[in-house]
């Protein structure tokens, strides 16, 4: 069991709920593995609150894998300050055919999705150490299709960050609350100024989850 790779042992977490069968697929193991990782590893570097602990499926794991639904079959994926590996590792798990990219500004964080990546046998996803408003994270990362982010800052400055790092035809698509259209119209400015289009706000996994995930997705226009 690849759970095993981070020491600890299956039978000390409940079983994964139905839902995760059907996003993970055949990645259910390694999608209960990065869960129990969290749940000990996590907790315990302080990448995950001890209140989130028990939650982790519904909050955390299965939500963001299901913003695949909002991603072309085959992208690129930039995912910015991926901190503990979300959405980042979810997606990856829940959409083998992507090519992902986590950017990571601090050591610590880094360190482990490096080790997760690794343990999990990610081949499709590597591990960039940096901030991505920096110029040289930039030139090192490149352009993506789709550039992912979940709860990194308020959506204007996320812009600022995100879309220089849009292929021409790409989009921004990140993971928001329900306040996000108020986001949208208080930072609107900011989003064009970025280089953003009109922005579209999406409700994914609704066929699997209670409460489906909210995602805005923000075309880059130039």
């Amino acid at each position: 069991m690849i759970a095993r790779m981070f020491h600890v042992k299956p039978s000390d977490f409940p079983a994964p709920p139905p839902a995760a069968e059907r996003i993970f697929g055949e990645n259910l193991d390694k999608a209960a593995a990065y869960h129990a990782s969290l749940a000990t590893v996590g907790s315990e570097r302080g990448f995950i609150g001890p209140r989130e602990v028990p939650r982790l499926w519904e909050r955390h794991v299965l939500n963001c894998g299901v913003i695949g639904e909002a991603i072309p079959e085959g992208a690129s994926v930039i995912d910015v300050g991926s901190g503990a590996g979300l959405p980042g590792i979810p997606l990856a798990l829940a959409r083998p055919d992507l090519q992902i990219t986590l950017v990571e500004p601090l050591l610590k964080r880094s360190v482990y999705l490096g080790e997760v990546v690794e343990q999990l046998q990610l081949s499709h996803v590597r591990v960039v150490r940096g901030r991505a408003e920096e110029k040289a994270l930039r030139a090192q990362v490149g352009r993506a299709d789709v550039v992912t982010s979940r709860a990194v800052a308020p959506l204007g400055k996320l812009c600022t960050w995100s879309m220089p790092l849009v292929g021409k035809t790409g989009a921004m698509i990140a993971m928001k609350g329900a306040s996000v259209r108020e986001e949208l119209e208080r930072d609107a400015e900011k989003i064009r100024a970025a280089g953003g289009g009109a922005g579209e706000v999406i409700q994914v996994g609704a066929d699997y989850l209670e409460e489906p995930s909210t995602v805005v997705r923000i075309p880059r226009v130039r």
